[in-house]
């Protein structure tokens, strides 16, 4: 897949757990959890605002183009 999700990342720098965002954002831990294992097929624009607004931080800051795995960061 050539989408990587940094979810995982963002939630490092901001010290907060999987749990904690889950309930900020009002997403089930499990679809949160398929978000950020990058098993997710899809997102919402309205849920990926929310993670954005929760953790202060731009939709390129979770997700990230990567062709032929090389970073573009």
């Amino acid at each position: 897949m050539s989408i990587i999700v940094n979810l995982d990342v963002m939630m490092a720098k901001r010290k907060m757990s999987l749990n904690e965002l889950s309930e900020k954002v009002g997403i089930s831990l499990s679809n949160l959890s398929i978000l950020k294992t990058g098993k997710a097929k899809a997102i919402r624009f309205s849920t990926l605002e929310a993670i954005c607004q929760v953790l202060v931080c731009q939709p390129g800051d979770i997700l990230e183009y990567r062709e032929f795995g090389i970073s573009m960061k």
